[in-house]
Parts: C-alpha cells; sequence; structure tokens
C-alpha cells in the first residue's frame, strides 16, 4: 500500500508541475501575441509629416520619444531596425 500511495503522489506532482508549465507557456505566447498585433497596429498608422514651416520640435519632446522608443524595443515590440528608422525620423524630422 505505501508503493501505491507514493505512485500516485508522484504521478500527482508531475501533473501539477506539468500543468503550471503549460499554463506558464501559454501565458507567455499569449503576451508574446499581444505584442506582436500591437507592432502591427503600430506599423499601420499613417504617418503625419510636419509642414515645413513649423518650428523644431522641443528637445525634452524628443528625448520624451526616444525613451519611448528605447522601451518599445526592450519589449520586443520594435527590432533594432525598426527603433532605428523611427529614431531617425524624430531626430531629423
Amino acid at each position: 500500500m505505501p508503493g501505491l500511495v507514493r505512485g500516485v503522489a508522484r504521478t500527482a506532482v508531475i501533473a501539477g508541475t506539468a500543468t503550471a508549465v503549460s499554463n506558464r507557456v501559454s501565458r507567455r505566447q499569449a503576451g508574446r501575441w499581444a505584442a506582436q498585433e500591437q507592432q502591427q497596429a503600430y506599423q499601420q498608422q499613417p504617418v503625419y509629416e510636419q509642414p515645413a514651416a513649423q518650428a523644431p520640435p522641443d528637445t525634452n519632446e524628443q528625448l520624451l520619444q526616444l525613451r519611448q522608443l528605447g522601451e518599445l524595443r526592450e519589449q520586443g515590440v520594435l527590432s533594432d531596425a525598426e527603433f532605428e528608422a523611427q529614431k531617425q525620423k524624430i531626430l531629423h524630422g
């Protein structure tokens, strides 16, 4: 009887671990899909060019935009190439 209980307990631990790992993988994958959808939505937004008569953007505003771009790159929403392209747009209008 102790061998049977030990076997059942071992099976329960293995099943519980497998369930926890499966849930973690599902949450991680859902996060990746959400990030991809966010990136696609970002890429589909129209790009508005500033009129030439406007004053150059405020330095603080540029720094804020660059910081936000860096965060998006760190989160994996933007690739390095996308980050560089957006950075050039911010810096050079």
